[in-house]
C-alpha cells in the first residue's frame, strides 16, 4: 500500500460520521478489501499505522484474520484447547513472528561480528516437527512450531548465520515452562522478545537445550547455536550454519510432505 493509499484512508475516515461502521472503519469492507489483498502483511501494517481506531480494530479483528488466512492449520493447532480461540501474547505478534525475521546480536553465548537487522520474510516454513528437535524427551509433550532458519551471509571465513523463531502452544501449561520456573532460571538482563518485548529465558543457561537433535535439524554444529524462549511462548534464536556438501543437499526432505509443517506468508494452505 502507498503512501497516497495511507492518505485516502485517512481522508475517508475523517469524513465518516461517529458511526463505528461508517466509511472505512466498517469491518465487513475491511475484511473484503484484505481478502483481495491476501492479505498483504505491508498493507496492514500501513492501515494499523494510520489512526487510533483503525489500529483497535487492526488488534481486535484484522491480525487474526490475517494469521487464519496465512496459516490455518498451524493456528488451529496453537489455539486448540484455548479459551476463545486467545492468542497468548496477541495475534499482533504472531503475525508479526510469522513475517518477520527478528535479527541478532551478540550475547553472552553466541558472539557475531556485528548485528544484523531484522527484516520481513518472502515466505517461511513452519514446523511442529521440527520442534520437536528442540524439546528435551521430558519436555515433548509440549507442542512447539518451529521456522527454517533465516541465512544471513557473512564476511571472511566464517559461516553463515542461521536465524529462527517459534511458538509454543499454551505455553503457560507447557513442561517446558515447568523446568524453568522449578529451576529458578533468571530472565536475561538485556534482551527483550523481538516479536512481543516480553523478558526471555536463556535456554542455553537453562541447561534445555538438545544441542545434537537441534543441531541436526538446523544443519549447525552441536556448541553453535543458542535459543530464548519468552513469557508469552515466543522463540527465537541463531545458529552457525554448516556447509552443505553434494551429498547432504540430496539427502534435503520435499518439505511439502511434512504433514507438520505450515509454510508462511505465500501459501494460504498449509499442507
Amino acid at each position: 500500500m502507498s503512501a497516497s493509499s495511507s492518505q485516502k484512508l485517512q481522508k475517508i475516515e475523517d469524513s465518516g460520521d461517529d458511526s463505528s461502521d461508517s466509511g472505512i472503519l466498517n469491518e465487513r469492507i475491511l475484511v473484503l478489501i484484505f481478502q483481495f489483498l491476501k492479505w498483504d502483511i505491508h498493507a496492514l501494517c500501513q492501515t494499523a499505522s494510520v489512526n487510533r481506531r483503525l489500529r483497535a480494530l487492526a488488534k481486535r479483528l484484522l491480525w487474526r484474520e490475517l494469521c487464519l488466512y496465512r496459516a490455518p492449520r498451524m493456528v488451529s493447532t496453537l489455539t486448540e484447547g484455548a479459551r476463545n480461540s486467545r492468542m497468548i501474547g496477541g495475534w499482533q505478534s504472531l503475525a508479526k513472528l510469522l513475517f518477520f525475521c527478528g535479527g541478532c546480536e551478540s550475547t553472552a553465548n553466541f558472539e557475531v561480528s556485528h548485528s544484523h537487522p531484522g527484516h520481513f520474510v518472502k515466505s517461511a516454513r513452519f514446523s511442529k516437527t521440527s520442534g520437536q528437535s528442540f524439546l528435551l524427551k521430558k519436555c515433548r509433550g509440549d507442542v512447539l512450531y518451529v521456522s527454517d532458519p533465516c541465512e544471513h551471509p557473512t564476511s571472511g571465513k566464517e559461516d553463515d548465520i542461521g536465524i529462527y523463531r517459534g511458538v509454543f502452544r499454551e505455553f503457560m501449561k507447557s513442561r517446558t515452562r515447568e523446568f524453568l520456573i522449578g529451576r529458578q532460571v533468571d530472565f536475561d538482563a538485556r534482551l527483550r522478545c523481538p516479536y512481543c518485548a516480553a523478558r526471555v529465558w536463556s535456554m542455553t543457561e537453562a541447561r534445555l537445550i538438545p544441542r545434537k537433535s537441534a543441531a541436526r535439524r538446523l544443519g549447525s554444529n552441536d556448541d553453535a547455536l543458542e535459543y530464548f524462549v519468552c513469557l508469552h511462548g515466543h522463540l527465537h534464536g541463531t545458529c552457525w550454519l554448516a556447509h552443505l556438501s553434494s551429498d547432504d543437499e540430496e539427502g534435503e526432505e520435499d518439505v511439502n510432505r511434512d504433514e507438520n509443517s505450515s509454510e508462511s506468508p505465500t501459501a494460504a494452505d498449509d499442507g
